[in-house]
């Protein structure tokens, strides 16, 4: 279930509230859950299992969740007091030699032992989720939510400098389903926007740079060259969807990738006549 982007955070209706509020968590989105063999299984939206990545936090999950539970969430790494997207495409043990702490934030519920809770509305999920997490301990933890519209736009101000990306606001009524959906809108702070990665140039495992779809249609290249934590990113999602080396007319050798990614830019720049966007990340999460 991914949100849509609006501009506002939306107003909460009257009593009976309508609206959680929450936070928007700059992190690698999972569902967690635990096998009957006990595997821990951290699935990322593309399938892929991030559990060997993360085995801290699959062994403190082996440890808190009975197999059964399925949950959604965010994991997050912590650098001087913010989170710290980047420290995540870090190996566990550079990690761990930094001292970079991971969490699992936790914003939903998919199932729990025996029972399928997705066409549940959110409120009563919300509430076994909580139930759910009641004896657990950090790293994994429910997400900070509110049904108060001060509070959030409160968060939305306050916890940037914490590295919040912003606030999800979602209809207490909905029902957990697959795919984009306005029952969900994420409003991020304003610096970067969504695009498409349509192809890579470079090699596909390292690429240099990217060939991205722009929200408003067109296709820019990125710049500048992407960082080896970047490229390293980018081609373990985007190597086994790129096709041959071809040459473009107007951005030279690209290999496309098949089906498209969703990606984060930051704001154009124009140079000597060529616009330019800035590769933020592989969106993972909505």
């Amino acid at each position: 279930m991914r949100p849509r982007s609006a501009d506002e955070i939306p107003a909460q209706g009257k009593p009976p509230r309508e609206l959680q509020y929450s936070l928007k968590l700059d992190g690698f989105r999972a569902l967690a859950f635990v096998l009957g063999d006990g595997k821990v299984v951290l699935q990322s939206r593309s399938r892929r299992d991030l559990a060997p990545e993360f085995p801290g936090i699959a062994a403190h999950l082996r440890e808190q969740l009975p197999p059964g539970i399925v949950l959604d969430g965010e994991l997050c790494a912590y650098r001087d007091g913010r989170l710290s997207f980047t420290d995540l495409l870090r190996s566990p043990a550079d990690r761990a030699r930094a001292g970079v702490p991971v969490s699992y934030i936790a914003f939903d519920l998919l199932a729990v032992p025996g029972r399928d809770v997705r066409a549940l509305p959110l409120r009563d999920r919300w509430e076994l989720l909580g139930t759910a997490l009641l004896d657990a301990e950090p790293p994994l933890q429910r997400v900070l939510a509110t049904q108060d519209e001060e509070t959030a736009r409160g968060w939305f101000r306050d916890l940037r400098d914490a590295g919040v990306e912003g606030i999800v606001a979602k209809s207490l009524a909905s029902p957990y389903r697959a795919g984009s959906t306005w029952a969900w809108r994420k409003i991020r702070h304003m610096e970067t926007s969504d695009g498409v990665l349509l192809g890579v140039v470079g090699p596909p495992d390292r690429p240099r740079a990217l060939v991205v779809r722009l929200a408003d249609g067109r296709t820019v290249s990125t710049s500048p060259r992407l960082t080896p934590a970047q490229a390293r990113e980018v081609g373990a999602l985007a190597e086994d969807r790129a096709g041959p080396l071809t040459q473009d007319p107007e951005h030279g050798p690209v290999r496309w990738v098949d089906p498209p990614l969703p990606v984060e830019l930051r704001q154009l720049a124009v140079r000597q006549r060529q616009e330019n966007a800035t590769f933020v990340r592989v969106r993972s999460e909505g």
